[in-house]
């Protein structure tokens, strides 16, 4: 079953979208509390879970404003899809998962492997694998792990790290991208 979600907006929140479609989001680099700040009109996702059937396509941020509908809608579609639970996602994260989207100048969207994981989920996965963190910043909404078909896990990482707003994991033998807002850092090969 695939499903796919969008935002309605208000009649001024429309007429700003089209408006906009001429300017995607440039990230300015400054830190990660901002580095989208200025960047300009509309701030878009576009994911899809191969564990789910999902797909999202939202614009999640207009004018210098986040649209809480979209990010609820984000929030739902990064669920723990093991237990369905859900933990608000972190901005942030979502800022750094656009712009590397916009870097990677694609149409494709992200599969999402794995975006907030409950407890439980992370402590069955840490038992079969030693790559997942006690205190995951998954747990805190503040993560995702990502794959794209027509990119490189180097190609995704390379564009997450420019960003140098949180943390990037390469996973090459797995075939996925690790990217969060806590400390810029790096890892993986």
């Amino acid at each position: 079953m695939s499903t796919s979600t969008s935002v309605n907006f208000s009649r001024r929140g429309l007429i700003a979208a089209f408006a906009a479609t001429a300017t995607l989001a440039t990230p300015v680099y400054a830190n990660a509390a901002g580095f989208l700040r200025g960047a300009g009109d509309i701030r878009r996702i576009r994911m899809y879970s191969g564990r789910t059937g999902e797909s999202l396509d939202t614009i999640y941020w207009i004018e210098g404003e986040y649209i809480r509908e979209a990010l609820a809608e984000i929030t739902h579609f990064m669920r723990d899809w093991r237990t369905g639970q859900t933990m608000v996602i972190d901005n942030r994260t979502v800022d750094i998962m656009a712009a590397a989207h916009n870097l990677l100048d694609v149409s494709e969207p992200y599969m999402l492997l794995s975006g907030y994981r409950s407890p439980e989920t992370n402590a069955m996965l840490r038992r079969r694998s030693r790559g997942v963190a006690k205190n995951s910043l998954h747990m805190q909404g503040q993560a995702a792990d990502l794959r794209m078909k027509s990119r490189s896990v180097g190609q995704m990482a390379q564009a997450a790290a420019v960003c140098h707003a949180g943390g990037v994991g390469r996973y090459s033998r797995s075939n996925f991208v690790h990217m969060d807002c806590g400390d810029v850092r790096s890892w993986g090969s």
